[in-house]
């Protein structure tokens, strides 16, 4: 598997009535491939992933690795209290025919470098699945560091980082001490030409849920060495991509998939849809973004 390009990390869909809305994934799904990704994670942050039975992650992964046909990868993130689950959930995404997983420190218990470590090693031991580490301290309280990489890296599977540390000198540490035995992924949507700029090899994106032409165009323009073109792109997302840097991610997200007919508001509780002047607030960067949307060059043949 090859660790590099655009990874949205999709919203999961839901019906009015509290199911999973399989319909709604595929519409999404279809506007994602076209655009030129070249992966999707299931199950993220993004994804409602604390509210998600394991049946439902099943399902998921079920559904997308038939409908993808082996297109590009199904990487599932495994977000778990204990070691043992997330072993099990990293057996049936195998069985199920993922192509890799994502990784989140343990859950709901901060835990020291040691026993991140031993966590993350544990599953990668458990399976043959290519595997990246989500390294997000600012949300998750755990800061997987350059040295802790080390021991990770022993793992012939453990192969890529989400880097969403905040620090963009994060890039240049890891690539410092690990050259290209790591793969290097941007997961904060208002750093990622940055990072990209400074040898970032992909993007785990958010407003490419309702945004996935613009998000790829300034990933393959950067690639491409267009700077100026990728800047201008970069430059008018701004305000949409700043929607994935509050608590409340994925109302915001999904708000905008719903303003761009690829996805709908519905969320899972406690969660709840936008209302009042929050509501008018984020529609009206939505809008503006819409109505000022820019015309994108050919990036899909760079």
């Amino acid at each position: 598997m090859t660790w590099k390009g655009v990874f949205p990390a999709l919203t999961t869909k839901f019906t009015e009535d509290d199911t999973l809305d399989l319909s709604t994934f595929d519409l999404n799904l279809e506007a994602q491939l076209s655009a030129g990704v070249d992966g999707i994670i299931l199950g993220g942050s993004l994804g409602e992933a604390s509210t998600l039975s394991n049946e439902e992650k099943d399902v998921l992964v079920k559904h997308a690795v038939e409908k993808i046909a082996g297109k590009i990868p199904v990487v599932l993130n495994i977000a778990e209290a204990s070691t043992r689950e997330a072993v099990r959930i990293a057996e049936s995404a195998a069985d199920l025919g993922a192509s890799g997983l994502m990784l989140l420190p343990p859950m709901r218990y901060k835990a020291d470098e040691r026993e991140t470590v031993a966590y993350f090693k544990a599953i990668a031991k458990s399976t043959a699945l290519p595997i990246m580490i989500y390294n997000n301290p600012v949300d998750y309280k755990i800061e997987v560091t350059v040295d802790m990489f080390a021991e990770l890296l022993e793992l012939d599977n453990i192969q890529a980082v989400k880097e969403s540390t905040r620090d963009i000198s994060n890039v240049t540490r890891l690539r410092n001490r690990f050259g290209d035995r790591i793969s290097i992924l941007c997961g904060v949507d208002t750093l990622a030409m940055e990072e990209l700029v400074m040898g970032a090899d992909g993007w785990v994106a958010g407003l490419v849920c309702a945004f996935p032409r613009e998000t790829v165009a300034v990933y393959r323009l950067v690639k491409a060495g267009r700077l100026d073109e990728a800047r201008a792109i970069y430059r008018w997302f701004m305000p949409l991509l700043e929607l994935d840097l509050h608590p409340k991610l994925v109302q915001y997200i999904k708000l905008a998939e719903a303003h761009t007919e690829i996805g709908t508001e519905h969320v899972r509780l406690p969660r709840l849809p936008l209302v009042g002047q929050e509501r008018e607030r984020v529609e009206t960067i939505i809008r503006k973004g819409l109505d000022t949307r820019p015309d994108l060059p050919e990036y899909l043949k760079l």
